[in-house]
C-alpha cells in the first residue's frame, strides 16, 4: 500500500488550490460549532451517529479474536474447563473475565475495593453528584473496545461528537481553533487536509516540514514506530528537523492528554502509536463520550455477561497474599477475611505499582519480574468544578493547551447524566502534576484549595468573559466585571499512580503475559501489546490473557515469553529477598489499590507512609 506518496499528494493539492487560505494566524470561517458567547450558553448537546469503526485491520483483528473464544478455544469438554482466580476488577480484569466465559472457563473476580473499574471507577458524593477518577473519551481507534460494546450490546451508550479536535489559543485568551475531518474523505487524506486547513497554529511552510518525518512511520509501520521508544518527542522532532513551534502548538497537548506528562518526557512510540491509528482510519480520531457514570454503563454490563456464563464478580475482596509453594508456584490465594482461593489458573490484573507490593518471595530474583522495577504509574489530578452559571461551552473534548491543565470538557454539555441546562460542571486533567511526572510544582502534595485557585487562574484564561473575580480565588484577582461565573463547590480526585509513565525507552520493559510460574498469567494495560496505557490497552491486556489461559486449556503450547534485557536479568542475580510490604489501607482506600481518590488526612498520612516519593519536592537548578 503505498500511503506516503498519496499524503504527499494531497500536500500539493492542498498548496496549489487553497494557497490564498493559508496566511498565517488568520481567522477561521466555518459554519460549523463556532464558539462564542458572553456568559449564558444556547448550545444544545448534539450527538452524531456511531462512525463506521469496523471497516478498519485492527478491528477485524479484534472481531476475530474475540470470535476464537467461542469457536477455537472453546472448551471441548468439562475436562478443559478451568477455574480462575483474577486479582482486580478493573476494566483489564473485567475484560479477561468476560472472555474466559465465552470460552467455557470459570473465572472468578476479586475486586478489593466495593466498586468496579480501578482507573475509570467513579462514585457519587452526598449531593448525588458523580465523582470520576479520570476524564475517559472513547476513540474510534479502540478496535477492542468498540468489538467488545458490539458483543455487550451498548453501542448506544456512547455519544459520539463531530468529527474534529478543538484547541484554546494560548496566546489568544477566550478563543479556539480546530482541525476539522471533512466527511467523505479517507485516511490518512482527511488528517492530512484538516492540519492544513487550520491557519490559526501552525504557518503553510510549518506544516510541509511536519509531514516527511512521520511518512516513515507510514511506510514501515509498527517496526519504525517501536525503534523510536528510545527517543522522548522533543528529541524525535529535532533529529528529523520539525519545526520548533509544533512542539509548542501540538505536541505538548497531545503529550499530556496521552500519558500526563510533557513531550521532552514522553515517549516518541506513544505518539506515533496515536498517530499511526488516527492516520490510517477514517474514524479512528473521532471521539465519543460515555452517557454517563462508567461502573454503571461499562463496567455493570460486562459484570453481567461473566455471571450469565457461570463467573463471579467479588468486590470488597482484598488478597492479602499469594502464597507458593517451594518451587515457586502458587499453593492459593490469601483473603484478608482468611478465606483461601484455590484455582486451576491465576491471574493478575493489578496495576504494576500493586503488584510490585505483592511479589512472592520466590518470585523476587526472577528476571521477568525483575524487569517491573523499570515500570511506575505516573501521577494525575482529575477535577470537577460546578458553576452557578452556564460558562461558554463547546460539546467536545478540549485540549486546553494551558501549562497546568490537559484536556477538559464541560459535562453538563456533553454527556446526558450530567446534562444541566443551568450550570456548567466542568471535568478538567491537571497535569503534569508532580516532580515524578517532570512538572516543576508537587501539587499531590499541595492542598486541594492551592490546585483549585491554580486552575481558577487558568480558566480565567480560558473563559476571560465567564469567570468572575471572587475574592475567594486570589487567581481571579484580575478578572473584569463582565465575568458573573462563580464556583459553587469542587471535587480534586488525586491518582498518585495511574498509568505506567511512558518515558523513553520503558515499551522493552512491559511484560509478556505469559509468565514463568506455571498458571499463572499477567493482565494490565501496562503488560506487552500495542496500544497505550488506556481504556483500549486495558481491555485488550485482559483479552489476551484470556488467551493465554484458553490456548493453554485446549491443549496448545503456552504463547512465548518476551525477551528480557541482559542487564535485567544481572541484577536479578543479585537482588536482595524481602518480605513483600502488601497492600495497606482498608477496601474503601482506592490509592491503596492503585486508584484515585479525594485525599483526606487519614490517606493523605497513608500515601505519605507507602509512597514517600509523592511528596518529593523537585531539585531546583544548579
Amino acid at each position: 500500500m503505498k500511503v506516503a506518496p498519496s499524503l504527499a499528494c494531497i500536500y500539493v493539492w492542498a498548496t496549489s488550490t487553497l494557497c490564498s487560505a493559508f496566511a498565517p494566524h488568520a481567522r477561521l470561517a466555518t459554519s460549523k460549532a463556532t464558539i462564542t458567547g458572553s456568559g449564558a450558553s444556547s448550545l444544545s448537546m448534539v450527538d452524531y451517529p456511531k462512525p463506521n469503526v469496523e471497516n478498519t485491520d485492527n478491528y477485524r483483528f479484534a472481531e476475530d479474536m474475540s470470535s476464537s473464544f467461542k469457536s477455537s478455544l472453546k472448551i471441548k469438554s468439562d475436562g478443559q474447563k478451568k477455574k480462575v482466580a483474577i486479582i482486580g476488577g478493573g476494566l483489564s480484569g473485567l475484560s479477561c473475565a468476560k472472555y474466559l466465559t465465552d470460552a467455557g472457563h470459570q473465572p472468578t473476580v476479586y475486586e478489593a475495593r466495593n466498586v468496579l473499574g480501578g482507573k475509570v471507577s467513579a462514585w457519587q458524593d452526598e449531593d448525588g453528584d458523580w465523582i470520576e477518577t479520570g476524564l475517559h473519551i472513547f476513540f474510534g481507534a479502540y478496535p477492542n473496545m468498540m468489538n467488545m460494546f458490539a458483543e455487550l450490546g451498548i453501542h448506544d451508550r456512547l455519544q459520539w461528537k463531530i468529527h474534529k479536535m478543538i484547541f484554546a489559543m494560548q496566546e489568544l485568551p477566550g478563543e479556539f481553533t480546530t482541525f476539522d475531518f471533512i466527511p467523505g474523505i479517507p485516511a490518512p487524506f482527511n488528517f492530512g487536509l484538516a492540519i492544513l486547513m487550520n491557519q490559526k497554529m501552525l504557518t503553510l511552510q510549518e506544516k510541509i516540514q511536519t509531514a516527511p518525518p512521520l511518512i516513515p512511520m507510514l511506510v514501515q509501520g509498527q517496526d519504525f514506530i517501536d525503534a523510536q521508544d528510545e527517543l522522548s518527542v522533543t528529541e524525535f522532532m529535532r533529529k528529523y528537523g520539525m519545526p520548533e513551534r509544533i512542539n509548542q502548538e501540538v505536541f505538548i497537548s497531545m503529550a499530556k492528554a496521552l500519558d500526563f506528562i510533557d513531550p521532552d518526557k514522553l515517549s516518541m512510540t506513544v505518539v506515533l502509536t496515536a498517530m499511526n491509528r488516527f492516520l490510517n482510519e477514517d474514524n479512528g480520531l473521532q471521539m465519543a463520550f460515555l452517557d454517563g457514570n462508567q461502573p454503571d454503563r461499562v463496567c455493570e454490563p460486562m459484570k453481567q455477561s461473566i455471571e450469565s456464563k457461570g463467573g463471579k464478580v467479588i468486590t470488597s475482596s482484598p488478597i492479602q497474599e499469594i502464597v507458593t509453594n517451594d518451587d515457586g508456584s502458587i499453593a492459593h490465594l490469601l483473603l484478608r477475611t482468611g478465606e483461601i482461593v484455590v484455582a486451576d489458573e491465576y491471574v493478575s490484573a493489578m496495576p504494576v505499582d500493586i503488584f510490585k507490593r505483592m511479589t512472592p518471595e520466590k518470585w523476587q530474583t526472577m528476571p521477568y519480574f525483575r524487569q517491573f522495577d523499570e515500570l511506575e504509574g505516573i501521577p494525575v489530578i482529575n477535577l470537577h468544578m460546578w458553576f452557578d452559571r452556564k460558562l461558554t461551552a463547546v460539546d467536545h473534548l478540549c485540549f486546553s493547551r494551558s501549562p497546568l491543565l490537559s484536556v477538559y470538557a464541560d459535562m453538563s454539555v456533553t454527556c446526558k447524566e450530567y446534562l444541566d441546562p443551568d450550570k456548567s460542571m466542568l471535568e478538567l486533567v491537571f497535569a503534569p502534576c508532580s516532580p515524578l511526572a517532570g512538572g516543576n510544582t508537587n501539587w499531590i502534595s499541595k492542598s486541594d484549595e492551592d490546585i483549585i485557585d491554580a486552575t481558577m487562574g487558568e480558566l480565567s484564561r480560558l473563559f476571560p468573559k465567564d469567570i468572575a473575580n471572587d475574592e475567594k480565588w486570589p487567581a481571579t484577582s484580575g478578572q473584569g466585571p463582565e465575568g458573573k461565573a462563580k464556583l459553587l463547590k469542587f471535587a480534586v480526585v488525586k491518582v498518585p499512580r495511574s498509568v505506567y509513565a511512558a518515558i523513553p525507552g520503558r515499551n522493552k520493559y512491559r511484560p509478556s503475559q505469559t509468565s514463568p510460574i506455571p498458571h499463572f498469567t499477567l493482565a494490565g494495560d501496562w503488560t506487552s501489546q500495542k496500544f497505550l496505557g488506556s481504556m483500549e490497552g486495558a481491555v485488550l491486556g485482559g483479552k489476551l490473557a484470556a488467551e493465554v489461559i484458553c490456548n493453554r486449556a485446549v491443549g496448545n503450547a503456552d504463547k512465548s515469553l518476551k525477551e528480557i534485557q541482559e542487564h535485567v536479568v544481572d541484577a536479578a542475580a543479585n537482588h536482595v529477598v524481602r518480605k513483600p510490604p502488601g497492600i495497606r489501607g482498608d477496601s474503601d482506600s482506592a490509592i491503596s489499590w492503585g486508584a484515585g481518590a479525594i485525599l483526606g488526612s487519614k490517606a493523605k498520612t497513608l500515601l505519605e507512609e507507602v509512597d514517600p516519593a509523592q511528596f518529593a519536592q523537585p531539585v531546583a537548578a544548579a
